[in-house]
């Protein structure tokens, strides 16, 4: 069975940056299931994962337009500390979700004055090339309800 759009895909991946840092893994916690042709993984590595069987490893670099999106520095901007209510201390490197029109955006503390906190709306691996080392382990069909809900369930997918 060949990877295609409405099939169930369980990888094995390591991922890195351009300097070889590893910036995350399945083999720690076993392989990820994703619907393929669902947009569950970034575009690059959906296209490259196409037509292949069981068994096969590549490696591949994906390019920040095919991955997370370029950074955009548009994304970056000052918000007052009194928008943070209930929270007692703000650290460069938290994290926090915000509505907005396109849904929930993940935010990073960059710095925080005394009145102010600098968020970064930019993925956090945005405007990075990505490097994945990539091993097919299953391939089947997807159930009836994982194409109506878009997502696995079960192992290495969503419960619920």
């Amino acid at each position: 069975m060949r990877i295609a759009t409405q099939k169930v895909v369980h990888i094995h991946y390591t991922l890195t940056n351009d300097e070889g840092e590893v910036l995350d893994s399945s083999r720690d916690h076993g392989p990820l299931a994703y619907l393929h042709g669902a947009g569950n993984i970034i575009p690059g590595l959906e296209d490259a994962l196409t037509d292949r069987v069981v068994g096969d490893t590549f490696k591949i670099t994906i390019a920040p337009e095919n991955a997370y999106g370029l950074r955009d520095d548009d994304l970056v901007q000052s918000v007052p500390k009194s928008a943070f209510q209930g929270v007692d201390e703000i650290l460069p490197g938290m994290q926090f979700q915000a509505q907005s029109p396109e849904g929930l955006q993940l935010l990073t503390v960059l710095g925080v004055d005394e009145d102010e906190v600098i968020l970064d709306g930019n993925h956090p691996m945005a405007g990075i090339a990505l490097t994945f080392d990539v091993e097919v382990t299953d391939i089947r069909d997807a159930t009836a309800e994982e194409l109506d809900h878009g997502h696995v369930h079960g192992a290495g997918g969503h419960h619920h």
